[in-house]
């Protein structure tokens, strides 16, 4: 199964790079006019959970992400690391097409080819936002567990951006048992909430790794669904 996956990331990388080559200049030129600065943005994000060590313990590996840049230059200069959210007023006008069509993550393509990361799976988090998701969520880590993490996935094509469920959805009637269930106000529209969702879907797609007819099914559909994602705008 380890080869097969293989196979397709190498496979679709390949294609993947050379139509971000063709587009690259056009792309360069609309991101750099609309907001002057770096066209790539690089950052550190947590990769698989593995177990290493004389003594066993799990570890987990790190790795540099490319992507389109889509905020201002100085985004965190006074916030630090925070996860985006929706209608982040630090995104630019072009940038926000970008996050919502999903094209910011072409340049993901290099890290596939790489072996960084797999053209499916979950989607990578920055280890200082991992860390405390992880006290906050148990069994958070879980989802990295022998699995590298992809440009897409189930959660990214089944849920918003942070994890929320969208409006009339299956997992939106559950959200009730999902996030805050015990209806603290203060606690009402947290992070972690949204990431508790999008963990459920991130530990189905690695429970279907155990066997290969649902990793192929899964593989597939993920892979032919998420164009319709990007064309359609949706998932952010």
């Amino acid at each position: 199964m380890a080869i097969t996956k293989r196979a397709i990331d190498l496979l679709f990388s390949s294609v993947g790079l050379v139509l971000l080559a063709i587009f690259l200049p056009f792309l360069a030129l609309a991101i750099y006019l609309d907001s002057p600065g770096p066209i790539f943005y690089r950052q550190r994000r947590a990769a698989a959970l593995k177990a290493g060590g004389k003594a066993g313990h799990l570890q987990l590996t790190s790795f540099w992400m490319l992507k389109f840049r889509t905020m201002r230059v100085d985004a965190e200069a006074r916030t630090g690391a925070v996860l985006a959210q929706q209608n982040d007023p630090r995104v630019t006008r072009l940038g926000a097409f970008l996050r919502r069509t999903r094209l910011d993550e072409l340049p993901q393509f290099w890290n596939v080819f790489r072996g960084d990361m797999s053209l499916v799976g979950p989607r990578p988090e920055r280890p200082e936002l991992l860390q405390n998701l992880s006290l906050a969520i148990p069994f958070f880590e879980e989802r990295m567990r022998d699995c590298k993490p992809g440009i897409t996935g189930l959660a990214q094509i089944s849920l918003s951006y942070s994890g929320g469920a969208p409006d009339g959805s299956p997992v939106a009637a559950l959200a009730g048992s999902l996030t805050n269930p015990y209806g603290f106000e203060a606690a009402r529209g947290a992070l972690a909430d949204d990431m508790r969702t999008k963990l459920l879907f991130d530990l189905a797609y690695v429970t279907g790794l155990a066997r290969f007819s649902t990793f192929i099914m899964t593989e597939l559909r993920i892979i032919l669904f998420t164009p319709y994602i990007m064309l359609r705008g949706l998932g952010r």
